[in-house]
């Protein structure tokens, strides 16, 4: 009731901050997104090239007015805010709506179900990715356009990494949520902490090891300087930012609006994916420089791996809507001849 009624007050702030709804007509259609990410950031800049990219496939006939840094409402509250018409689309992660419906999860990190971006892209694309999305954001006003995928997480820690069998007990830092359930059902031992209190969390023994994000983000948040053994290329967790908007402003658009910010997402995919790459292949140089340790798990312990992400997901699919998409994820990987 209350993040309701913080809906309602903020609808009408935005009625005279930012004008009136959204314009959408045969020539023009005129957005209004928030993203967390700061305009300052890597994250930030690459949605602001993805802006630019539409306006100019547009010939200026799709404006966006972003808002970094959740600079309208908490990150968790954007999707609400697009729902209310706070807002036109949401531009931050699927997942911040896994209390809503545990299929939005499904919707943004599966927590290795796919070890590459690429992957998870070809069940978008190739697979019936957009069509079982929209199944779900359809049902709650939204509808998707689009996903970009960094890359998969990297740990640090100070022993062996080479499998199963090594994290067996582990204590490590972990996400809360579907994150959680897999690690525990691995063996291991996961405990829930903000990731600016890992540092402090291993010198103290708190935690044995963690992971934060990307190799590169590890390294960035020195946990190489105090672990040196990592997991590479990472595999186990790999979160997907989403573009969603408002059902009847996309409904609203020219189809060619439409089909424009649906390519803009996957340009802007695989330009995200891509740097990812080339930051990581200079962190594992600088890394291997300062010996610190790869190691590298073989498919059959990835496909073990998998095996257990796999039976996770189905435990945490509790209604019909995760049952759906999750069958969809597993029958793409089957029909790859990534899983049974």
């Amino acid at each position: 009731m209350r993040l309701v009624k913080r809906i309602s007050t903020l609808a009408s702030v935005a009625a005279v901050a930012f004008g009136l709804a959204t314009v959408a007509s045969a020539e023009n259609t005129s957005l209004r997104i928030q993203t967390h990410f700061t305009a300052e950031s890597m994250s930030g800049k690459m949605v602001a090239e993805f802006i630019e990219n539409v306006g100019t496939m547009s010939n200026d006939e799709i404006k966006i007015k972003m808002f970094y840094g959740s600079a309208i409402t908490k990150a968790t509250e954007t999707f609400d805010a697009a729902i209310a018409g706070i807002l036109d689309c949401d531009m931050t992660d699927g997942s911040y709506q896994a209390s809503r419906d545990p299929a939005f999860q499904f919707a943004s990190d599966l927590v290795g179900l796919y070890f590459t971006p690429q992957e998870q892209m070809a069940w978008l694309i190739h697979g019936n990715g957009y069509e079982a999305l929209n199944v779900l954001y359809n049902a709650h006003d939204m509808e998707f356009i689009g996903w970009w995928i960094p890359g998969p997480a990297s740990f640090s820690s100070s022993k062996s990494v080479g499998g199963i069998a090594d994290v067996k007990d582990w204590r490590f830092r972990s996400s809360s949520g579907l994150s959680n359930t897999v690690f525990t059902n691995l063996g291991t031992s996961p405990i829930v902490i903000n990731s600016n209190a890992i540092p402090g969390a291993i010198v103290t023994g708190i935690l044995d090891d963690a992971y934060a994000a990307t190799l590169t983000e590890t390294s960035e948040l020195a946990l190489y300087d105090i672990r040196n053994s990592t997991n590479f290329p990472g595999f186990y967790s790999m979160p997907a930012s989403h573009l969603a908007c408002r059902k009847g402003v996309w409904d609203s658009m020219p189809s060619n609006h439409q089909a424009i910010l649906k390519n803009g997402m996957q340009a802007l995919a695989l330009k995200n994916n891509t740097m990812t790459k080339i930051k990581k292949a200079l962190t594992t140089k600088t890394l291997l420089e300062n010996e610190v340790y790869f190691y590298k798990w073989t498919e059959e312990e990835l496909y073990r791996y998998r095996s257990t992400v796999k039976s996770s997901l189905v435990e945490f699919a509790t209604t019909a809507a995760a049952k759906t998409l999750i069958k969809s994820h597993v029958s793409f990987l089957t029909e790859m001849n990534l899983l049974e």
